[in-house]
């Protein structure tokens, strides 16, 4: 840059690169910090970012959602912690690692350091959810606390780990006027998919879970969807998931576990005389499993995502998607092998009976 450009940019009004920079997206207004110092003085300004997340979580226009970002460091640490997606690495593992607890074990071993437990309340989460289809914003949800997770010898700590957001929402409904395609029958799109594949590839999901006493948040959605459904458990159900990998170390075996976000719809009425096609959301929900999958505890659960705020995360959206399908490959491979092992075990059985039986009867004659 010639030094009569930087004294031209210099003779522009402040007002003027600010008009500039309020109408970037956040990861442009991050880069165009980087250019000189008077957009890097300029965006440091809450309100740049304030609309910034306003733009891309309709949930945090929301005056007590205002003050729980501002209270854990601004909108411009929210929009560090949110945008970019976790991304852990999946260890190798073989089978016969096991990921079983030893026999014996304690009490505080079993359901974690009790000790650091003690330090986590699940009212400091909340839970900020927005749903959009086709960059249209079709719900936004605030959830204080996790529901049912009263007193510390509770239920909660030792039970499956989970958080139905539905059950705290409206209704929340997509029709053909949201841009849906009209489907005549559930047998015509049992044959062509187009409204599977239409809702695969329109839906986004943003799951953001705050700590507001570590004064932390991470995103736990892979913003699209990891795979679904079609017609399960019904004909007229499609079943979206999202997720991510979290870390687990000392805290379980597996060392990670995945996020499993739920999200599923149910066809309500079809196309016909003045009805429009319209999906209705029957389940959105958050479930925490192990290598094995099996669900992980409440307890636990807390632990883990104490530790996800924490952990090293992407703005490279396919790096997340990455994590979460080689997390898939791994956990299929395991399930192999331990079937195989389990095959070779009941043919050893097997064998070994009828050899037994075969030895019996020949001292017997």
């Amino acid at each position: 840059m010639s030094v009569s450009s930087v004294e031209s940019m210099a003779s522009l009004s402040s007002d003027l690169f600010y008009d500039i920079l309020r109408r970037l997206d956040g990861a442009t207004l991050a880069s165009a910090a980087c250019a000189c110092a008077t957009f890097c003085s300029i965006s440091k300004e809450e309100q740049l970012w304030e609309n910034v997340c306003s733009s891309m979580w309709p949930s945090t226009n929301r005056d007590d959602v205002k003050s729980l970002i501002l209270s854990i460091g601004g909108f411009k640490k929210f929009y560090a912690d949110s945008f970019p997606l976790i991304v852990n690495e999946v260890p190798e593992f073989r089978w016969n690692d096991n990921f079983e607890y030893p026999e014996e074990l304690t009490e505080a071993e079993y359901y974690g350091d009790v000790d650091e437990l003690e330090n986590i309340s699940p009212s400091d989460f909340v839970s900020i959810m927005d749903i959009r289809y086709k960059d249209k914003t079709i719900c936004s949800k605030v959830l204080w606390g996790i529901p049912n997770a009263n007193g510390f010898n509770g239920w909660f700590y030792n039970c499956p780990f989970r958080i139905d957001l539905l059950a705290y929402s409206d209704e929340v409904t997509l029709s053909v006027s949201d841009g849906l395609p009209p489907i005549l029958s559930i047998e015509r799109e049992r044959k062509d998919g187009k409204l599977w594949q239409e809702l695969r590839e329109g839906i986004r999901l943003s799951w953001i879970i705050v700590n507001r006493k570590i004064k932390k948040a991470a995103n736990l959605s892979s913003w699209s969807p990891l795979g679904g459904q079609r017609h399960w458990p019904t004909d007229k159900d499609f079943v979206v998931r999202f997720g991510s990998v979290l870390p687990a170390k000392e805290i379980l075996p597996c060392q990670v576990v995945e996020c499993i976000l739920i999200m599923k719809f149910r066809v309500i009425r079809t196309e016909g005389e003045g009805v429009q096609t319209t999906l209705k959301l029957t389940e959105l929900s958050m479930q925490l499993e192990d290598m094995d999958g099996s669900h992980v505890n409440g307890r636990n659960s807390l632990l883990v995502l104490k530790e996800a705020l924490s952990c090293h995360r992407s703005k490279n959206y396919n790096e997340a998607l990455e994590s979460c399908h080689l997390y898939s490959k791994v956990q299929m491979e395991l399930k192999e092998k331990k079937m195989r092992y389990e095959n070779t075990l009941d043919r050893i059985w097997i064998l070994g009976g009828i050899a037994t039986c075969i030895i019996f009867c020949f001292y017997c004659l």
